[in-house]
């Protein structure tokens, strides 16, 4: 797959499973959104299969010896990119969190693979970055040299750069499936101009400086 195809099968199939919606969503920021992007949509084998693919095409030339999936979404993610790279030859192994310390059985708060080496941290899109933050928090000790997501908002926090710009500038490897600008180019070929002149809108008001 070249880049425009994996980025034109993700988005086609976030449309086709409901994760990618265009219309008013109010977001837990109070900001009201013209599109909303829901991953826990993808809800069987084809579309784990299509996301392992995409996440696979995503990390090209990224180095990592190990998947971390945050809880919770980012354990099916990590469990379909580590499928996806078996398949491709590479075998690699996956850790996962808890929400909360299990004080029973194996206790802790990090299940499957014992950590080590370089660790990607795979995920589906990052608003305030907290719980990248949190994941790195529970894995001291090990480098987290790179972060994969599906979407970048390319969205301002409270500042003037985006989550994904400040993990960045800490030197954290950043890759993501789409962006915002992914997004409205898709949306142009496929929704009414109301939805595309609301994404733009909304760009203007709250996306990131270049």
């Amino acid at each position: 797959m070249t880049q425009a195809d994996y980025k034109q099968r993700f988005l086609q199939a976030c449309v086709d499973y409901g994760a990618l919606r265009f219309g008013q969503f109010t977001l837990k920021s109070g900001r009201v959104s013209p599109y909303f992007f829901n991953a826990g949509a993808f809800n069987d084998g084809n579309a784990f299969a299509l996301l392992g693919e995409c996440y696979a095409e995503a990390i090209a030339g990224v180095e990592f010896d190990g998947l971390f999936g945050p809880a919770y979404k980012g354990i099916p993610l990590a469990t379909a990119l580590s499928v996806t790279l078996a398949q491709q030859g590479r075998n690699v192994p996956v850790t996962f969190n808890r929400k909360e310390v299990k004080d029973h059985g194996e206790g802790g708060v990090l299940m499957c693979a014992e950590p080590s080496g370089r660790i990607l941290l795979v995920d589906d899109v990052i608003t305030a970055g907290t719980a990248v933050r949190q994941a790195m928090e529970q894995l001291k000790g090990v480098d987290v040299s790179a972060l994969v997501v599906a979407l970048d908002r390319q969205e301002r926090g409270q500042g003037s750069t985006s989550a994904i710009q400040e993990l960045r500038a800490q030197g954290l490897d950043v890759r993501t499936i789409v962006t915002l600008d992914d997004v409205l180019e898709f949306a142009r070929a496929t929704q009414s101009a109301e939805h595309v002149a609301a994404m733009v809108q909304y760009r203007e008001t709250y996306g990131v400086l270049a």
